[in-house]
């Protein structure tokens, strides 16, 4: 049977037309990223990866029910060349958006803002603009938006000069400038935030630029159902609140400490650690935590120290008051072993009054909290963050309102009264600081077995 034209065109018509890119993906059950390895981006940690950009990828992941891919690369022109060459759907690689950038690639709504800063070590002089720094070497890595930025500079700065290697990364360039191999780099406020965890040797000179979005990004194509659905992701997750969650967990708590606190920690342990490392042990084990947590308390506490006393009478290793280690069965509270054990079962008894809807790493954030500064008081924050229309299951939002305790405006309207307020949200985050301490130097100096963590902990690197 022959069948007229006018029927036959519809069917051909679409049968040229090619499935959209997303319901590729999907058929596949695979969806391949570009991204590039470094403490803000992409890592590997044991069995696991983590990192900003990875977790924001695997959530996109989860949502389009695929499993993901990586591929890694060290400049932009590698990562541009992969789009290109269609080796991977898109970049989550803390690409900054330029102009001469959005010509090559298109971005995705911002999920993090970032200034170019000039950094230096401690100990050399600092410039105070852009141009002392013909007295030394300046770096920066080949292809990144530093050299980018610096060759706008020049414009203005004729004077203005700068090696660029191929074979260093900016983490690379932030360790030598640590080492004195090289003078100055340029790097991201979050790559140094990060760096300056463990080499507070890095210190920031100036800002170069105004803040600088980062965003994924896509190849310039017909198709765009993919770069549409990761658009309208990104929206989604900033508007719900959860991005600046996911955000305060890996930088909400870095830089509250200096060059001392950093010094005097390294030298603590070393020379008081190893003494108490199997109390903490023991005492992690019973309560199932991680020894390394319970050690960052035990340093924000005492600096290790059992012989510790406070003006308030609270004494000991983990500074237990007196009514607290009774409750706890501690009769001795300058005895390491028994203030140690006091403080894990401390930590516990905190732990077990959260509600149980909460879930890690803010459940973690609240039991430290209420160890800090009573769980009564922390309700009453809780309180005054849900009547101010946050969230007082988390802990990004909690922090804002503690400090409202110490004001009577605020006390008196809660059932615990008056309280320090902002001891609490700095104590959280010198721990979170301090645990970070702990993880580098454990696996960089002096490895040591880890403990498995339980729901009180949360992943390493994260917290």
């Amino acid at each position: 049977m022959r069948f007229p034209l006018i029927l036959l065109l519809p069917l051909l018509i679409s049968c040229s037309v090619p499935t959209p890119l997303i319901e590729r993906v999907k058929m596949a059950g695979e969806m391949v990223v570009a991204t590039r390895e470094s403490p803000t981006t992409y890592y590997k940690e044991g069995e696991g990866i983590k990192g900003l950009e990875s977790e924001l990828v695997e959530l996109f992941a989860a949502e389009l029910d695929v499993r993901v891919r990586y591929v890694t690369a060290n400049t932009f022109d590698e990562i541009q060349s992969l789009l290109h060459q269609g080796k991977a759907h898109f970049a989550a690689a803390g690409l900054s958006i330029t102009d001469k950038r959005k010509l090559q690639v298109r971005f995705t709504s911002p999920y993090q803002e970032i200034t170019q800063q000039l950094v230096y070590r401690a100990g050399n002089r600092r410039p105070k603009k852009i141009t002392d720094t013909e007295r030394g070497l300046l770096e920066v890595a080949a292809g990144s938006h530093h050299a980018e930025y610096l060759q706008q500079l020049k414009l203005q700065h004729p004077e203005l000069e700068w090696s660029e290697p191929t074979d260093e990364t900016s983490e690379d360039l932030l360790f030598l400038v640590k080492e004195g191999l090289i003078d100055y780099t340029v790097a991201d406020s979050n790559q140094v935030s990060l760096s300056h965890r463990f080499h507070s040797e890095l210190l920031v000179a100036l800002d170069l630029s105004k803040p600088q979005s980062l965003a994924w990004a896509f190849p310039h194509a017909e198709d765009n159902s993919l770069y549409n659905a990761a658009t309208v992701f990104m929206e989604k997750l900033s508007k719900g609140g959860s991005l600046k969650e996911i955000i305060e967990r890996y930088y909400g708590y870095v830089g509250r400490l200096g060059f001392v606190d950093k010094r005097d920690f390294q030298r603590h342990f070393a020379q008081r650690l190893p003494l108490l490392l199997p109390l903490f042990k023991q005492a992690a084990e019973e309560v199932n935590l991680d020894w390394q947590l319970l050690a960052a308390i035990g340093y924000q506490e005492s600096h290790w120290r059992p012989d510790a006393v406070s003006p308030t009478g609270v004494k000991g290793v983990m500074m237990l008051t007196k009514a607290a280690a009774t409750q706890l069965k501690i009769e001795d509270r300058t005895d390491p072993a028994q203030s140690i054990l006091g403080g894990a079962r401390y930590l516990h008894l905190m732990d077990s009054k959260v509600p149980k809807r909460i879930e890690p790493p803010d459940r973690l954030w609240m039991a430290l909290a209420g160890y800090n500064v009573g769980f009564g008081h922390l309700e009453d924050a809780r309180v005054l963050t849900q009547r101010a229309g946050a969230n007082p299951d988390k802990w990004v939002d909690v922090k804002q309102y503690l400090p409202l305790l110490s004001r009577k405006k605020y006390y008196t309207t809660v059932r615990h009264g008056k309280a320090r307020g902002g001891e609490p949200v700095h104590y959280v985050a010198n721990i979170r600081s301090y645990y970070d301490l702990l993880v580098w130097h454990n696996q960089n100096q002096a490895p040591v077995k880890k403990e498995p963590p339980n729901a009180l902990s949360i992943l390493p690197g994260a917290l």
